[in-house]
């Protein structure tokens, strides 16, 4: 079997390469966890070097890295270098704080002494896309190991070379060998490796139908999941807000990587007063971004990550207009090579049709519209998603009172939703469960043990 990268600009392949069978498969799940054994017993200062080695690499070597993501998935390589850059951002962090987040916590109790100690898991397989190939793995690695695990990563079949980039730059930074590992296997491999008896947890972002599988799976075998699910965010904006901004923030929040986030603006809930002036504002902003080339400066939009996914797209859009949506602008798949789809704008979405029930994975657009603040809240909690949402309000304290009532894993007031190594990030419902970043994240994966002291 083999791994095939395609460029989506072109339609030409990349570069083919050998799957792992199922016993190289294994035997780097036992190298990894043999690699823990001495792993877990090192101090943080010792994790913390190879962590801050690998984001002054990801620093030096951005705009490669970048070039890497346009020519396997076809992020605008402007986009690419600001991904990067996160990732040292993450690495950074996760070694300047993670000993402060996993230090002891003392408790008194009827003991002479007890304490709560956050103690390393073992090996976590990480099941990663494609949309951020190297932001969903950093943000999964830099916790997991400063917190002493090992990592085995299982990335989308479409970015090899990103997930053989990702392990040679935990090799250079001085990470022990095998400490953490890129599987080039299939999906049909993933079974499998959950049910390894020396994987401890698994990590996934992704659809929803691969997490629930992945979940099935591990909870079968008795394993911890974290999962980063589908998102359908929704973006309030009520009358008293500053229109242009609220725009702005939309269109770029709905572009960001060709439309091709979890946490991309994609449901646009608009006050019957302000539905007029927002929409043709919205039309004539996504009208203006250029789609093109990723490699080429300029580039707002480049290819969908794969043809299979831009025709899953318009199929979308199209059924929505059959069952009575408006489109105000793009809606047709362009003449030519490559996996293009054009900024596209639907209106008088009503419930029933995809653009209001599913995720449209790309540069699509759903304007509702609400006849008040209440029945703006009742259609953004109308979805089987609770990943991201925003609010554009002048009111600060109403859009905080909004923010509690939304079904959501967080929610951003005037501005658009993005994670941050800071804070907590990940869903409810069917986006997923559990936490990525800040001190939850780092705690997902760890056994949270009480010491009692007679």
């Amino acid at each position: 079997m083999s791994i095939e990268a395609v460029n989506p600009a072109t339609g030409e392949t990349v570069r083919t390469y050998d799957e792992m069978t199922p016993q190289q498969t294994a035997a780097a799940v036992a190298e990894s966890h043999e690699a823990w054994t001495a792993w877990r017993k090192t101090s943080f200062a010792e994790r913390a070097k190879p962590m801050k080695k690998a984001a002054a690499i990801l620093r030096e070597r951005k705009t490669e890295f970048a070039k890497l993501m346009a020519i396997e998935m076809g992020k605008p390589l402007k986009q690419g270098i600001a991904e990067v850059e996160k990732c040292a951002w993450a690495c950074e962090y996760y070694a300047d704080n993670a000993e402060s987040y996993l230090s002891p916590e003392m408790t008194k109790t009827d003991a002479s002494k007890s304490y709560i100690a956050f103690d390393p898991l073992g090996v976590v397989l990480a099941v990663m896309p494609w949309n951020f190939p190297f932001w969903q793995v950093f943000r999964f690695a830099a916790p997991a190991l400063m917190a002493g695990n090992a990592g085995v990563l299982k990335h989308a079949s479409n970015v090899p070379g990103c997930a053989l980039a990702i392990e040679d730059i935990f090799a250079h930074a001085g990470l022990p060998k095998n400490v953490f590992r890129t599987l080039l296997i299939g999906s049909k491999q993933v079974k499998a490796v959950i049910e390894h008896p020396l994987v401890r947890a698994v990590t996934l972002t992704g659809s929803t139908p691969a997490g629930k599988a992945v979940a099935a799976q591990a909870g079968a075998v008795i394993k911890k999941t974290v999962l980063e699910l589908g998102g359908s965010d929704p973006y309030i904006v009520l009358e008293d807000a500053d229109l242009d901004h609220a725009v702005n923030t939309c269109v770029t929040s709905r572009l960001i990587n060709s439309g091709q986030s979890c946490v991309n603006a994609k449901r646009f809930i608009i006050l019957e007063p302000l539905l007029a002036r927002f929409t043709d504002r919205l039309v004539a902003a996504m009208r203006t971004k250029k789609m093109g080339d990723p490699l080429a400066e300029g580039t707002e939009i480049g290819p969908q990550a794969r043809t299979d996914l831009r025709d899953d797209l318009h199929k979308q859009v199209v059924e929505s207009v059959v069952k009575g949506a408006k489109l105000l602008l793009g809606g047709e798949v362009p003449p030519g090579n490559g996996s293009y789809y054009p900024p596209t704008v639907l209106t008088d979405v009503r419930k029933g049709m995809p653009a209001y029930d599913e995720e449209l994975f790309g540069p699509v657009a759903s304007i509702i519209k609400a006849r008040d603040e209440a029945d703006a809240v009742r259609i953004a909690n109308d979805s089987i998603f609770g990943l991201g949402a925003a609010v554009f309000t002048a009111d600060i304290a109403r859009g905080e009172r909004i923010a509690r009532e939304i079904e959501a894993g967080c929610t951003f007031i005037n501005t658009l939703v993005a994670s941050d190594p800071r804070l907590p990030f990940g869903g409810i419902k069917e986006a997923g469960y559990g936490r990525e970043l800040g001190s939850y994240g780092i705690k997902e994966f760890v056994n949270i043990k009480t010491v009692y002291i007679k």
